[in-house]
């Protein structure tokens, strides 16, 4: 047997100590990073029907700059706060203002024609999510999260599968066969719930006697999922109260090691506008005859028909009130020691008309509609402020707020928003390139927005109407800049030169979004597909 010189025994020996005092310093460095660097909760608060104006912080000089024509005089206290201390991108829009489609957006990250929603989901339609498409929801849950959602939904078909009593039973023969609602309808667990861990759904337009389905016995009365509880609570209220017990972990409903990704979307101030279905207390105490004594002093805007606008106090009032109970949950996280490494979003599916132009609701190209808040708060990593030149539409929430959580890698690869990650963490426009224009949608119409200009393409047809159309009723261009309540519609032949300029970015955008205008060629007398 041959041996081996002692100093080369001595030399291995030294070497074995060393790597393994190398390894166990990476493990403790390792243990002390997954410690100090734990990943952020998400919560996106998603009023519905929520347009961008309608917060108080828009009024206050730093912000009123950016405001196009006047904000709404209405208080959100909670909202503003957050507004002050967080990152306001003064240009959100959403591309289709329609409550599905744009839901289907901000869930995937992918226009309709890939997600698979191109109307509002009702009983007598097809639209409905894609299965098979990965949601923000499902990404999260992938990368480790607690996945929660409370209230509204509305990406699903709305199929007869219930019974008479609203228990879904998921057959169309009896004793299935009946529709719980006529829109929004109830997710059953499986691949359409999109990997959401825990579910407290609220149904139907009726703000104190929502339709509840939820996976939390203790949260529905002993109830199972798919069975049907009505709680008669104003909803924000009942959903702000299942939020809270879900973060306090009462009865253990998540893992408190893992961080948390939630959606909470409420349905006010979405319609009706009615004593029955708004907070009257807030109306009585905020919105009066004795402080406002006419409604032109709460409907500001140049644009407005106060004969439309009649509703102008319930709605402000439901928005007063969900900022309300949105503070009750901030408060909740504060005191948790949560709310610095929690990343809150305040958005909207889309604006409301309220008068302007003579019109409720949404639907439309004007800025009522399309405009819509969004606020990014997360005081550990974020430096509050302002990003002024930037259109930031519903699909790039998912890829933006992914990466900002530290999951760029995680972005599905058939995601077709932007990420603008890079601006919110240095503030900076110039670190990307920002869109030229961004898409607009309606069922009858397509369009664009610049930061000055939109171009809006409509047919001959309601955006409803499912009939096929082979001719524009109209094209026109506003100018926000030097028409900033969109009074004046100006042709494309007034304005060929800007015509010309829009109508590329729309080609491009209509191919790059594979949408069916682009497939059919439609309008390619006016729309330059070749381009």
């Amino acid at each position: 047997m041959i041996q081996k010189p002692i100093y080369i025994t001595i030399f291995l020996i030294t070497g074995i100590m060393l790597f393994n005092l190398s390894c166990n310093s990476k493990e403790e460095n390792k243990a002390e990073v997954s410690k100090t660097d734990k990943l952020p909760n998400v919560l996106i608060i998603y009023p519905d029907q929520l347009r961008r104006y309608s917060a108080g912080f828009w009024s206050e000089d730093k912000y009123s700059k950016q405001v196009i024509g006047k904000p709404d005089p209405v208080l959100t206290p909670n909202m503003d706060k957050l507004a002050k201390n967080g990152v306001v991108f003064t240009q959100a829009v959403s591309n289709f203002p329609l409550c599905s489609p744009a839901r289907g957006m901000i869930l995937t990250g992918m226009y309709p024609e890939q997600n698979g929603i191109w109307n509002n989901c009702r009983n007598d339609r097809d639209d409905s999510l894609k299965d098979d498409v990965p949601a923000i929801t499902d990404v999260f849950y992938e990368a480790g999260y607690n996945t929660a959602y409370f209230g509204k939904c509305h990406w699903l078909k709305n199929e007869p599968l219930f019974d008479e009593k609203g228990t879904y039973k998921g057959i169309t023969e009896k004793p299935g066969g009946h529709h719980m609602n006529r829109y929004d309808t109830y997710i059953p667990p499986g691949k359409s719930r999109h990997s959401i861990e825990y579910f407290y759904q609220s149904i139907r337009d009726i703000h104190y006697e929502p339709l509840v389905y939820s996976n939390d016995p203790n949260a529905i009365m002993g109830k199972k999922d798919g069975e049907l509880h009505q709680p008669k609570i104003f909803s924000p209220k009942n959903e702000s109260e299942k939020i809270i017990s879900y973060l306090k972990n009462v009865n253990e409903v998540r893992n408190p090691e893992k961080p948390f990704f939630m959606m909470w979307s409420i349905n006010p101030p979405h319609n009706p506008w009615n004593d029955e279905n708004t907070d009257m207390e807030v109306l009585r105490k905020h919105y009066n005859n004795t402080i406002h004594p006419a409604d032109s002093l709460l409907a500001v805007r140049d644009n407005v028909d106060l004969e439309v606008a009649s509703y102008v106090r319930h709605y402000f009032a439901n928005v007063t009130s969900v900022d309300y109970y949105v503070g009750e949950v901030l408060e909740t996280l504060k005191k948790m020691g949560e709310l610095e490494n929690t990343i809150v979003v305040v958005s909207s599916d889309h604006g409301e008309m309220m008068g302007s132009h003579g019109r409720k609701g949404k639907n439309a190209f004007e800025t009522e509609s399309l405009g819509v808040p969004f606020i990014v708060h997360w005081p550990k990593s974020l430096k509050g402020g302002q990003i002024n030149d930037v259109l930031f539409s519903v699909p790039d929430v998912m890829p933006t707020l992914l990466a900002v959580a530290g999951l760029e890698e995680n972005i599905p690869a058939g995601v077709q928003g932007k990420n603008f990650s890079s601006l919110l963490k240095n503030s900076d426009s110039k670190t990307v390139q920002k869109p030229e224009g961004v898409l607009l949608m309606l069922g009858n119409s397509r369009g664009v927005l610049t930061d000055r200009y939109t171009l809006c393409l409509r047919e001959n047809k309601k955006p409803w109407d499912a009939k096929k159309s082979e001719s524009l009723e109209t094209g026109y261009i506003y100018d926000s800049k030097e028409d900033p309540y969109q009074l004046n519609k100006i042709s494309l032949s007034d304005k060929p030169e800007i015509a010309e300029k829009l109508l590329n970015i729309l080609a491009k955008e209509l191919k790059r979004t594979n949408d069916p205008w682009y497939q059919e060629k439609k309008y390619d007398s006016i729309i330059p597909y070749t381009l």
